[in-house]
């Protein structure tokens, strides 16, 4: 098996936080299985061991665009490759990024340990330049993912080897970008952007790598829009976490100007520029959409007007690559898609998205939902693995103005006796109120679909296709609230209704592939004029509902053995984009 990606995946990965200087290691590396957990013993970090295989990063052992498509458990694999540090970044700090690593990684520069990482989705880095050496240097990494363990943070990944009903192959080790940088002893790490279109303004937060007291340090901020200067200011920088509020000099005509919407995702570019005893140090490209997504007297906002969220379930899974697009473009595909499709909106199922994804997201116009990879088994061990997953997961998205709501929680994973279990309902209003105080500017889901405490709006599950059911279920708000889709209490006894938004955040899961019945499904159609119509049924009774705000479709792809998709797995409609477009659009 040698199949390779359509384009190499070497696009700059982190397109919120941009820097000229960069090197991409993906590509071609070494590779091997540790089933004997025997690797460190036998000094294999320290670079001298030749492994028996070759895979393509960063695509998952179990992907076929690794090189390898090997499913079977391997819960401990080892990857390793040499680079050559560019003349370009010398007398420069280098730091070693990875995108996302699946679920605990190692990693070592000539056998020195440089970093230690926890969490399946989220990125690190590392400084290494004290372990570099002149010429070839050696990398090496460790990844161990527990593939049985059901209180791991894991999302769709099955636990047993073969796939099945709703749960998909599993991913091992990386599967997103790998890559260097070189900045200065001081530079930017990170920023935090808030924007505030009721002052015309935004809040920028810089934190400084490598600070230090008494230095000559200021920071300078250049805002345009499609070139044409709006803000600039430049400050003097006294701590390692500095932050400014700029005012935008332009006209913003009542949204119909720059404001950011699905409609008119007008995106400001932000350079930010470190300047160190009078010479530039750092300097950074970013972007941020003035949007504003708010709750008033129960009706759901966006830039204070009205606004129905018409959202599709996307799995983020690809035959070749599972969690990871084949290329940037498959990603702008599916955004693309999706607004073909007649929806505003995505609701990112299980999965911590490639942030490619979200820039997508942000450049096209889609609403995204931010949800958590869960686990499926509640323990002290899952509170802190998903706590610590999550925090990382919040802080990483922040700045993309796609991002209108966040999801720690979805249907009680995790968190399954939490109907009863007070410990259960503790951990979901930790992680409610966790992310409140990490983002206070987007609505948070406690536990989406059912078994809800506390929460900024109430979302229900419910694969009912009877159009006269779900059309009687949701005319009223006490009917919807005394439903039990699923068997399951809509709130958890003790958190009454607060009269927040409802919507319908999972429903039709319509299965249909035109070859016959062959998958699973939560209902089935025969043929193609049997899918439209229980397509119609099921989104004209959301529709005419009056009182649900938004709904969000089961789902944009078939996966695996799943089909409920609007899309095949290959991305092919099963009805004309145009005839589900009519459907959703209402």
């Amino acid at each position: 098996m040698n199949q390779q990606p359509q384009q190499p995946r070497n696009e700059y990965p982190r397109p919120q936080f941009v820097r000229e200087q960069w090197m991409s290691l993906n590509g071609t590396w070494d590779f091997d299985f540790d089933d004997e957990n025997a690797g460190e013993r036998q000094r294999w970090q320290e670079g001298g061991c030749r492994f028996s295989k070759r895979i393509e990063v960063p695509f998952c052992h179990q992907s076929e665009l690794s090189g390898l498509a090997d499913t079977s458990f391997h819960d401990i694999v080892w990857y390793s490759r040499t680079f050559a540090v560019p003349e370009a970044y010398a007398g420069q700090r280098l730091l070693l990024h990875f995108g996302a690593v699946d679920y605990e990684a190692s990693i070592w520069v000539n056998g020195k340990l440089v970093v230690k990482h926890e969490g399946g989705h989220t990125p690190f880095h590392a400084d290494i330049t004290d372990a570099l050496i002149d010429g070839e240097n050696t990398l090496v990494v460790k990844a161990v993912d527990f593939s049985k363990d059901v209180t791991l943070p894991r999302g769709k990944q099955f636990w047993e080897e073969k796939s099945a009903g709703i749960f998909y192959t599993r991913t091992t080790g990386i599967w997103q970008s790998v890559w260097l940088e070189p900045v200065s002893a001081q530079h930017i790490s990170r920023i935090r952007l808030t924007p505030n279109i009721d002052r015309n303004e935004l809040s920028v937060q810089a934190f400084i790598g490598g600070f230090k007291e008494g230095a000559n340090v200021s920071l300078r901020a250049t805002i345009t829009f499609e070139g044409q200067p709006i803000a600039q200011d430049e400050f003097t920088v006294t701590r390692a976490s500095e932050s400014r509020t700029l005012a935008l000099h332009d006209f913003n005509d009542h949204g119909l100007g720059r404001w950011w919407t699905p409609d008119r995702p007008n995106l400001y570019d932000l350079t930010l520029t470190l300047v160190v005893d009078g010479k530039e140090a750092d300097r950074i490209a970013s972007y941020f959409g003035m949007r504003k997504i708010s709750i008033e007297d129960g009706v759901v906002l966006l830039n204070n007007r009205p606004y129905t969220m018409k959202l599709v379930l996307d799995q983020g899974y690809f035959p070749t690559g599972l969690l990871t697009a084949p290329s940037d473009e498959d990603l702008r595909r599916d955004v693309e898609l999706t607004k073909a499709m007649g929806f505003n909106g995505a609701r990112k199922h299980q999965k911590i998205e490639d942030p490619r994804y979200l820039y997508w997201a942000d450049r096209l116009g889609l609403l995204v939902w931010g949800e958590m990879a869960n686990a499926y088994h509640f323990s002290e061990d899952y509170v802190g693995r998903v706590t610590r997953e999550w925090l990382q997961a919040v802080e990483r998205d922040y700045n993309h103005p796609c991002i209108v709501t966040w999801v720690p929680i979805n249907e009680s994973w995790g968190v399954t006796n939490i109907l009863i279990d007070n410990q259960q309902q503790q951990h979901a209003l930790a992680m409610y109120h966790m992310t409140k105080s990490l983002d206070p500017t987007r609505p948070v889901i406690s536990n989406d679909g059912w078994e809800l405490v506390k929460t900024d709006l109430v979302t229900i599950h419910d694969y009912e296709w009877r159009k006269e059911v779900l059309a009687d279920r949701y005319s009223d708000t006490g009917k919807a609230l005394k439903a039990r889709p699923g068997n399951r209490w809509i709130l958890v006894p003790g958190y009454e209704y607060e009269g927040q938004p409802l919507l319908l955040t999972e429903f039709g899961g319509i299965s249909f592939k035109k070859s016959g019945w062959d998958g699973w499904g939560y209902s089935g159609a025969q043929d193609e004029d049997d899918f439209a119509k229980r397509l119609q049924d099921v989104v004209e009774a959301a529709h005419q509902s009056p009182i649900l705000q938004g709904f969000c479709y089961t789902q944009l792809t078939d996966v695996e053995q799943e089909i409920n998709g609007l899309l095949t797995y290959d991305r092919q409609p099963k009805l004309p984009l145009e005839t589900i477009r009519k459907i959703i659009q209402g």
